[in-house]
């Protein structure tokens, strides 16, 4: 296990409490599974943000929307995690909805990731001015 995953588990477990939920989600490999959370109500933060970093590693495209949400929240480690993922994702419009997000005047505050995110990405056309 590497560290952003490590970390990230770490941080998620105390967040869940003792949920088997949890550990099921932390150890399969099942990225149907995986999406099946992203998109059924109910679904709590923790298990939505471990179901999107899982499977935005794997670089399955069904995880995006979700990171872009974790990237743009008030949280620092949702976002640097989020961050993490989209970079590994592959998706062509993680430029574009980082750039959104660092270039957003609302939301200065939590521009710092996205404009890392832009940075690993090189993608400077897209870089805020």
């Amino acid at each position: 296990m590497d560290e952003e995953l490590r970390s990230l588990t770490e941080r998620l477990r105390t967040e869940a409490g003792a949920s088997p939920a949890f550990e099921r989600l932390a150890t399969t490999d099942d990225h149907d599974e995986l999406a099946a959370v992203l998109t059924e109500p109910g679904q709590p933060l923790w298990a939505r943000e471990l179901a999107a970093f899982r499977l935005g590693r794997a670089g399955d495209r069904r995880a995006f929307e979700a990171l872009v949400l974790l990237l743009n929240h008030r949280d620092p480690p949702r976002c640097a995690a989020a961050a993490h993922a989209l970079a590994r994702l592959g998706d062509p419009r993680t430029a574009r909805a980082a750039a959104a997000l660092a270039t957003n005047e609302l939301r200065v505050a939590y521009a710092l990731h996205p404009v890392r995110l832009l940075a690993e990405l090189r993608a400077p056309r897209r870089c805020p001015p």
